[in-house]
């Protein structure tokens, strides 16, 4: 099939894709929460049918990736087992589950003349979702779409394309049980970039927003080329700070978690700091900790002389998102010094503080401007399954829209309803 779609007209291709998705967009619209719930079912149904062959792709794409020279990290984002295949099921199922966003309303007021204003959520139309090999996404955006009365183009890493394709072709039967258009969930059956940047320039008009979930690299391109809207998705440069009031033993716990917990997520741990006020009595402890665990420290001057084991960092340590067992360590002087590292070095992800003085947590709330900060918990919870939106597309670190991780209310918009009896502007 890769070989056949490979000779194919991209720009031609794209642009069909855009139509289709388009007119899809336009029954989604008006489908009831009914019908949605029936199509995520029956896609949730359909995914775990499939199983062996979602699997048996995977396993093609993983060999590929493997004499590649892919890392283990990178190739634990890529791999899928049975149980992460009934957890894209379940994932489907929570989608199904969470209240039909479209036409909640929003806001309501009267105005003195007596014309009661309403604010409704409304789909956003098509979107278009450009992500790198995690091939669990191809499921969570299709559901979290489609629960948002979107259609959705979906553009996923080279590296996963079979296995983004098994689960689209149990997603795509679901649709059809339904009695929902097909095209309301596609999936881009080429690897050429081209393909990306006939998505960026629009469609035709046919894509209403882009999100973009994946590296630097992936992100700088869209925001540069995009002329549509993009809930842009940066790298996931997150810190925790351990305050001078922090809990010893919780300190430990939670940054190790942090990092080592699954290295490859955008909400691992990149950069460790701690107060100097504790760092002769927690620093060693939990580098310790950490490299036990099989982490590399690459630290300052003070790191490098406690714990010899670390290596000395560099300038690009403290910009790096490494989504591997390599962990960043400097220490701080004080709460001012971390929130100024951070602001100087981090992506606007997620960023956490483990502290027991509620001062120090409240200025590290008010000063850091990142979408998710966390305090007394590991940063690996920034995710939307976590905070019970059932799952995400990303987590949108800009500031327009969206922000945050982006779930079924991010995935609209609103227009205004203006109900009269008979009123004319004067």
């Amino acid at each position: 099939m890769l070989e056949r779609v490979a000779k194919t007209d991209i720009a031609g291709l794209m642009r069909q894709m855009g139509r289709e998705a388009r007119a899809a967009s336009r029954r989604l619209a008006t489908a009831d929460a009914a019908t949605k719930n029936a199509a995520l079912a029956a896609m949730a149904e359909e995914v775990r049918a499939a199983t062996a062959e979602i699997l048996a792709a995977n396993a093609q794409d993983i060999a590929a990736m493997t004499e590649g020279g892919q890392t283990a990290a990178y190739l634990d984002r890529g791999t899928l087992t049975k149980e992460r295949v009934e957890a894209i099921a379940a994932g489907i199922e929570a989608v199904a589950a969470l209240d039909d966003p479209v036409g909640a309303v929003i806001a309501a007021w009267d105005r003195p003349n007596g014309l009661h204003i309403e604010r409704v959520r409304t789909p956003l139309g098509v979107i278009g979702v450009i992500y790198e090999s995690r091939p669990n996404v191809t499921a969570d955006a299709g559901a979290l779409c489609l629960k948002a009365g979107n259609a959705v183009i979906l553009r996923g890493g080279s590296d996963t394309i079979r296995s983004n394709l098994a689960i689209h072709a149990a997603l795509a039967r679901g649709l059809v049980r339904a009695g929902l258009p097909e095209a309301a969930i596609q999936v881009v059956p080429v690897t050429d970039r081209a393909a990306v940047g006939e998505m960026l320039a629009g469609l035709e008009g046919t894509v209403d927003v882009i999100v973009p979930r994946g590296g630097k690299s992936l992100v700088a391109r869209v925001q540069q080329e995009a002329r549509v809207p993009v809930f842009a998705h940066l790298e996931g440069l997150c810190h925790i700070f351990i305050d001078r009031s922090a809990d010893p033993e919780m300190a430990l716990k939670v940054a190790v978690n942090a990092k080592m917990r699954r290295t490859g997520i955008c909400g691992a741990m990149e950069t460790l700091l701690i107060d100097r006020a504790v760092a002769d009595t927690l620093l060693v402890p939990i580098c310790t900790a950490l490299i036990d665990a099989g982490c590399e420290i690459r630290g300052d001057a003070d790191v490098c002389a406690a714990v010899p084991q670390a290596r000395a960092a560099t300038e690009d340590d403290w910009r790096t998102e490494y989504l591997d067992a390599i962990l960043a360590v400097r220490v701080v002087d004080g709460l001012d010094a971390a929130i100024e590292h951070i602001e100087t070095y981090g992506s606007h992800h997620t960023d956490g503080i483990i502290a027991e003085d509620p001062q120090a947590v409240a200025r590290f709330f008010a000063e850091v401007d990142s979408a998710i900060l966390t305090h007394n918990a590991s940063t690996q919870f920034a995710d939307g399954g976590e905070f019970g939106m059932g799952g995400e597309i990303g987590i949108a670190t800009g500031r327009m829209h969206a922000r945050g991780p982006v779930g079924v209310e991010q995935l609209t918009s609103f227009k205004y309803r203006v109900h009269g009896t008979g009123q004319v502007r004067p």
